[in-house]
């Protein structure tokens, strides 16, 4: 089993979209998925058009049920979807009660090994006790990067907290998100990209109308796209390089 995390310091540069499309990707691609929606924002878990029990969360985390019992299925064959609930804000409070407290998250992944070979996390917009899970679980974060230097200052506080933390800098893979060649500071950090960038991911996803659709649909662009779609070709190219840095 392999461990995907879509994370930014910086919120609204598409992480949710991309962390629902690649499992979708995944799942279709014949690998077992299972995306956890660790926002309390629920994008991912509303994009799939899933109920929630406020609650139930917490109680996994506290040993009182069973995590396999938050999965929660879809209408796509191979992806089931752990949502996000209200509770889910208490991450932070509550994964620091399990010990070693960074390995909390990780453990309680494991007994999916047993059903899925690949679980996405999408992760809130803070470096936090959570996050430090997140970096201590997954095989491979993804930071989605709009080409603006607020943007790129929030990858650049990250990739130096993992340095500061000792997390492996080789499993930070940042990415162009909702980029605009029309606009000129777009253009050039597309074309000149800056430090920040320099182990970045080839695949570029644009700014485009169809990821914004996602939310009318409830639903993954490949559901609902045609095929020659500009945001799906970028998504499935993103799965393509995303899938050879995992090693499937």
């Amino acid at each position: 089993m392999q461990t995907l995390a879509l994370y930014n310091l910086k919120g609204g540069v598409g992480k949710s979209a991309a962390a629902v499309n690649l499992a979708y990707l995944a799942a279709a691609d014949g690998y077992s998925t299972l995306l956890w929606d660790l926002d309390p924002q629920a994008a991912a878990t509303w994009y799939f058009d899933i109920k929630t029990e406020d609650g139930k969360t917490k109680k996994v985390v506290e040993g009182n049920t069973p995590i396999g019992r938050l999965a929660k299925p879809t209408p796509y064959d191979n992806l089931g979807v752990i949502p996000a609930d209200f509770s889910s804000r208490y991450l932070d409070i509550m994964l620091k009660k399990v010990v070693p407290p960074r390995e909390a998250l990780k453990r309680l992944l494991k007994p999916f090994g047993e059903q899925y070979s690949l679980i996405v996390l999408d992760c809130a917009p803070s470096i936090s006790h959570l996050a430090d899970n997140v970096f201590t679980a997954a095989d491979l974060v993804l930071a989605p990067v709009v080409p603006t230097f607020l943007s790129l200052r929030a990858l650049e506080q990250v990739q130096e907290y993992f340095k500061q933390e000792g997390y492996e800098n080789s499993a930070l893979r940042p990415f162009y998100s909702m980029a605009d060649r029309r606009r000129g500071l777009h253009r050039d950090l597309l074309e000149n990209r800056p430090k920040s960038m320099a182990r970045s991911l080839e695949t570029v996803v644009p700014y485009s109308s169809t990821v914004e659709r996602m939310g009318e649909h409830r639903a993954p662009i490949p559901a609902f796209a045609p095929s020659d779609d500009a945001a799906l070709i970028a998504y499935a190219e993103l799965w393509l390089e995303t899938k050879k840095l995992l090693k499937f």
